[in-house]
């Protein structure tokens, strides 16, 4: 199973390496190897992307109708079958090896991945918001009810989300709404997880996580295996595995002029340069 979605992740730049000598600059102000936009799974980068632009518009317009027109969305990219519908099929083989009630997605990439397998499997959807308002939809092609009109008292929920890194979400909202339903969650599904301490912290809340794939060495084995990345690109990103924080001084020290450079080039670059200067990053 992993590897028609490591291949995948790879063919629809879900997973994107820097080259050796150009890290990426994530939004913490740290420097990295690459990049995973787990959403690109839905065909490629561009579709991705309108598609996320149409969920916020949809939910802007109308929290009731937004489930309903975004599964629309995700059926259409289902019903062309390719990548999308193949990682939706796994997602729904891997729920329903479980026991639960109803299925929960986090706005927004979660929609991507949490819509289909409740379609396949017939079962609920709770369309979650950023401001741990929600909907519940019994059927996710039809009408989504207010949840504060329905009773999931002693039901049991199962999340679908695209991406665990250290379960943020999770701990701070997902969790949190769900079981202030009175509905519990004791398993969550992924897409990737980024190995990253996520399990634990889900483990703590008394979640256990179920993955399709993750970040680790195999991933970047069959990408090498591949000719996707270089030997190079390989240990960079196994240094950053290993010690992401180490990684980055390493770097800066064998590359004094970087944070100079990306400075110099204004933008987004200058901005998490000074980002990095200011958080104590570049003190090499």
């Amino acid at each position: 199973m992993a590897d028609k979605i490591i291949e995948a992740l790879f063919e629809t730049k879900a997973v994107r390496v820097a080259p050796e000598n150009q890290p990426f600059w994530y939004t913490s102000g740290r420097l990295g190897p690459f990049f995973i936009n787990t959403h690109f799974l839905l065909e490629n980068e561009a579709a991705a992307g309108e598609v996320l632009k149409r969920i916020e518009k949809a939910i802007a317009d109308s929290k009731l109708t937004a489930p309903e027109e975004i599964f629309d969305m995700m059926l259409a990219y289902y019903n062309k079958g390719g990548t999308f519908k193949m990682v939706s099929d796994k997602l729904a083989e891997e729920a329903s090896k479980l026991d639960f009630d109803y299925i929960s997605g986090g706005e927004r990439r979660d929609y991507f991945f949490s819509m289909m397998p409740a379609y396949l499997l017939k079962k609920p959807h709770l369309t979650i918001y950023k401001d741990m308002t929600s909907v519940y939809s019994e059927s996710i092609d039809g009408t989504a009810a207010d949840v504060k009109e329905v009773d999931l008292k002693g039901k049991k929920a199962l999340h679908i989300a695209d991406l665990i890194t250290e379960a943020s979400s999770y701990e701070r909202a997902w969790i949190p709404v769900i079981r202030g339903l009175g509905s519990d969650i004791t398993d969550t599904v992924a897409v990737v997880d980024r190995h990253q301490n996520g399990r634990e912290v889900l483990k703590g809340l008394g979640v256990e996580l179920h993955a399709l794939t993750g970040i680790n060495e195999e991933l970047f084995d069959e990408a090498k295996a591949n000719g996707v990345i270089n030997d190079a690109q390989k240990d960079m990103i196994m240094h950053f595995l290993e010690n992401p924080a180490d990684y980055m001084t390493a770097f800066l020290k064998a590359n004094p002029g970087f944070i100079d450079a990306e400075i110099a080039k204004g933008g987004k670059n200058k901005e998490r340069a000074e980002l990095a200067i200011e958080k104590g990053f570049t003190n090499v």
